[in-house]
């Protein structure tokens, strides 16, 4: 817990009774390699914040191959299905565990309660949904804009950690090619 108070003061200061109540809401949840934390057609109800460990979003396919892989999480950055998670309504997608993770949880009930009576709630939460808006829009702009080549450069140069930690299937998905593809890509920028 000691390494999200750190996250959340290089946000914005922590007075100490907001962070007792805050805190106090938290849950430690440990979760091994390839766990669902959030099935197709549930409801979302925590944002977390990663202490350790990789998270991937996708688009569940009856052929495992043809799954779409749209979003990276990794340690010291929150996860969530987050639409679902705003609206209360279910998911279009599932996110799960690439690596055995520890997460700290916040249900949508108590980050409420944090929201109404904290001063550092409401800054945290335009913080977060802030830069999971950005992550969203610029992988969205780059799907448009940019070829297959230009967006796995750009993966690499921006998310260093994608490219070490995780298996090229997802990478290939996230870019918008097949691995096969992906290959002939590595291949000419070797």
């Amino acid at each position: 817990m000691h390494k999200l108070r750190k996250y959340i003061e290089t946000i914005a200061a922590v007075n100490e009774k907001d962070w007792l109540l805050f805190s106090s809401r938290l849950e430690k949840r440990v979760f091994s390699k390839k766990s669902v934390l959030v099935k197709k057609g549930q409801i979302e109800n925590y944002i977390s914040f990663i202490e350790r460990g990789e998270v991937r979003l996708y688009i569940p396919k009856e052929d495992e191959e043809k799954e779409i892989t749209f979003g990276f999480s990794f340690q010291d950055e929150f996860i969530s299905a987050y639409d679902s998670f705003l609206r209360q309504t279910p998911s279009t997608y599932q996110v799960e565990t690439l690596v055995d993770t520890t997460l700290w949880s916040i249900s949508y009930a108590d980050l409420q309660e944090v929201y109404e009576t904290t001063k550092i709630g409401n800054t945290m939460g335009r913080y977060v949904a802030e830069k999971l808006f950005l992550i969203k829009s610029k992988r969205e702009q780059a799907l448009l804009n940019e070829t297959s080549e230009q967006r796995y450069l750009n993966l690499f140069r921006d998310r260093p950690n994608v490219i070490k930690q995780i298996p090229l299937k997802y990478i290939a998905s996230y870019i918008g090619v097949t691995p096969q593809a992906l290959s002939r890509i590595r291949k000419r920028i070797s």
